[in-house]
């Protein structure tokens, strides 16, 4: 009976490991937006780290957070923002490695805890009338660990949810 079992729970984790191989090699969250404010309002909120304590949803999950932002700007190509916080938000770093007034502004990610993973962030930004159209994509590699973890929990569920939270926030500041 034992061997039986043994042999069964062998079997389920070997399947469990050769699906998540069959993950892609790379992963990609994107939502969007609609703020009835101009781009370049919605960009400075976006282009500055000191402002995103008005609208990130990270923001709000741990209050105690440790911040440290680059000695130099806070904005703009080359800003920093490094934090340290609780399980809900772990440690990292992020630099906006581009910024294109008022249409785009693409960051360095890099995770430390709870995994070590290094992502790039993208905000877009298109007007349409009195509308700007925001979209927030994150993408980076895939490695073999987040594909096995991927066969139980959607990244794109989990992450998605605070990136239409942070947008939802990102609105409500832009439109006042």
């Amino acid at each position: 009976m034992f061997k039986t079992i043994a042999i069964v729970v062998v079997a389920l984790i070997t399947a469990v490991l050769a699906y998540a191989a069959t993950k892609p090699d790379t992963f990609r969250v994107q939502r969007a937006a609609s703020i009835k404010a101009p781009p370049e309002k919605v960009f400075a909120l976006l282009n500055d780290f000191r402002r995103w304590d008005a609208w990130s949803p990270w923001e709000k999950k741990d209050p105690a957070m440790k911040r440290t932002f680059g000695s130099d700007a806070t904005s703009g190509k080359g800003a920093t923002y490094a934090w340290e916080g609780n399980s809900d938000v772990g440690q990292g770093r992020m630099e906006i490695a581009e910024s294109v007034p008022p249409s785009r502004v693409r960051i360095k990610l890099d995770f430390v805890k709870p995994f070590e993973t290094h992502n790039i962030v993208e905000f877009t930004l298109e007007a349409k009338g009195d509308v700007t159209n925001v979209t927030w994509a994150m993408h980076g590699p895939n490695p073999y660990m987040a594909k096995v973890m991927q066969v139980f929990f959607s990244m794109d569920n989990m992450v998605g949810k605070d990136f239409e939270t942070g947008l939802g926030n990102l609105k409500a500041v832009a439109e006042k």
